[in-house]
């Protein structure tokens, strides 16, 4: 349990009744909405609030059901379905309009006419969680437009992406932005009872399901007024709040300290990884096999591949054009180019096995980019061919998000869509996430990968084998390699180069071999994930 579930746990506690004991002696809550009731009647005559057309009151009947009545027209309704969990005895429900002034209306002003002294409070103040950043006056704001007016102790939450549980209890009285509601509570109910209830996992769950806005996601007034409320005793909220303060500085210290580890081990584990795909791709992680052949054997297998795909029409005759590399007398590596053997020693830092062979990413690969396609052609209805980016690749996974483009067929090469055994990368990363890959398990019909992906088909079509070459192109070895074959684009992204790329040096393992170092490094990985 991390810092922020721990805290949860405590909210929901709290307004379940489980964070404190519960006191026989204490006023019941009925005794406290009655006089809720009796303050706004006064307010009404007083003309200082408007009667609330569905003011209702709520109790239990003898069939032990929930039943709210509208006192304005006397309707009754059972509401056991809305009832999200059961309530100590002396507790009642209530609606949150029922007894606050959420819905009541606010006192507004134009910052122009507002005092330059007056606090002037913008969301940006607002730390997710609730706790207030800074305090800035209108007139170091700059403040311009409508705003609303706030009073000392008000309830302050923003109704704009009410997720990031922006609430509080004002220090002192002030301006702000229309997206923040001001609100008080009556008869001195405890409003930062009020403030963790609204920040519980119930109402955070209830009132992001019923927001709108896909964007700017806001919740509305019928919303927020219609929240079930488990209103304690009186006594019993400031026990509650009391309780909750005291415990919320060693949450926070517990979330420290479990962010820390939580760090330690992601450190370790990224270490450890490196390790193991370093191990790989020299050789170390799996004991070679006479019996199973040499990688010479499979390089003949993928030229043989390649003949036929030439022929088939699917692949450029261009690409038969193999890389050979040999060692010399002199144990030193060389690599035939236009017929002079060139040393290549420099760009292979370590031993292979002799049943290894080395070669370039091109010798057992075909790479392209994926679907290019203007703005403009994306659709919003979400049909079509959905487009992979940068995004959506995790190390070793892929995932589909909430935001994907879609793109009409018309728009997209069927060359693109994605099949079982490919890799895709970012083509155009930052130089930290290079490397971040995946491969595809089956074959999509309606899947393809963005302008900025790489789709990297391995000549032989075996998954162990997309995985091994995949976990060899993750390794320290060529990640290094990458690097340093990338071009600037831009502020802060990195251009890959799909004719650099295929260019780099790689070991290959024989067939047998890739699939014992594939288990080897997916049975180090889940340890390394279960830990």
């Amino acid at each position: 349990m991390n810092g922020k579930q721990l805290k949860n746990s405590i909210l929901q506690w709290a307004i379940q009744g489980k964070l404190v004991p519960q006191d026989p002696n204490d006023e019941p809550a009925s005794v406290l909405l009655d006089k809720v009731r009796q303050e706004k009647e006064r307010l009404i005559k007083e003309k200082k609030i408007k009667r609330d057309k569905n003011a209702s009151i709520i109790y239990r009947g003898e069939d032990n059901s929930y039943y709210e009545k509208i006192l304005a027209t006397g309707e009754v309704k059972c509401i056991d379905d809305e009832v999200p969990f059961e309530i100590p005895k002396g507790w009642e429900w209530c609606r949150l309009g029922e007894i606050s002034t959420y819905a009541q209306t606010k006192r507004k002003i134009n910052a122009s006419n507002a005092d330059t002294q007056l606090w002037g409070l913008d969301l940006e103040d607002i730390e997710k969680g609730g706790r207030l950043l800074n305090i800035k006056t209108v007139g170091e704001r700059k403040a311009i437009g409508d705003k609303t007016v706030f009073n000392r102790g008000d309830i302050l939450y923003s109704k704009l992406r009410p997720y990031l549980l922006k609430i509080l209890v004002a220090p002192e009285g002030g301006i702000c932005t229309p997206e923040i509601i001001p609100f008080t509570c009556y008869s001195n109910i405890c409003k930062d009872y009020i403030v963790s209830f609204l920040k519980s996992p119930y109402v955070d769950d209830y009132i992001n399901s019923a927001t709108f806005g896909v964007k700017m996601p806001r919740v509305s007034t019928e919303t927020m007024t219609s929240l079930l409320v488990p209103l304690p005793p009186l006594s019993e909220q400031f026990r509650i709040d009391t309780k909750a303060k005291e415990l919320m500085p060693y949450i926070d210290e517990y979330g420290k300290a479990q962010d820390k580890l939580n760090k330690l081990n992601e450190e370790l584990s990224y270490t450890i990884r490196k390790s193991i795909l370093q191990e790989a791709i020299q050789g170390k992680l799996v004991p070679q096999i006479a019996e199973e052949g040499t990688a010479q054997e499979l390089l003949e297998q993928i030229k043989t591949e390649k003949q036929k795909l030439v022929k088939e029409g699917k692949l450029k005759k261009s690409t038969l054009a193999t890389s050979v590399i040999f060692r010399g007398d002199d144990n030193k590596y060389y690599e035939l180019i236009a017929g002079t053997p060139v040393s290549i020693d420099e760009f292979l830092p370590f031993q292979i096995p002799e049943t290894w062979v080395w070669c370039k990413v091109k010798d057992l690969l075909e790479i392209q980019t994926g679907a290019s396609f203007k703005k403009e052609q994306a659709n919003e209805n979400k049909k079509g061919i959905r487009i992979l980016r940068g995004g959506n690749i995790l190390h070793n996974k892929y995932i589909f998000k909430d935001d994907d483009v879609f793109v009409s067929e018309e728009f997209v090469n069927a060359n693109t869509i994605l099949k079982k055994n490919s890799i895709i990368t970012p083509a155009v990363t930052s130089l930290e996430n290079i490397g971040k890959m995946a491969v595809i398990e089956k074959d999509y019909k309606n899947v393809s990968a963005g302008g900025f992906v790489f789709i990297i088909s391995p000549y032989i079509q075996d998954f162990n084998h997309s995985l091994l070459l995949a976990f060899f192109l993750q390794s320290p070895f060529l990640i290094e390699s990458m690097r340093g074959i990338t071009k600037k684009s831009g502020a802060a992204f990195y251009n890959l180069g799909k004719e650099r790329l295929k260019e780099l040096y790689l070991p290959l393992p024989p067939m047998a071999e890739q699939r014992r170092i594939v288990g080897k490094i997916n049975e180090v990985l889940s340890s390394i994930m279960s830990r």
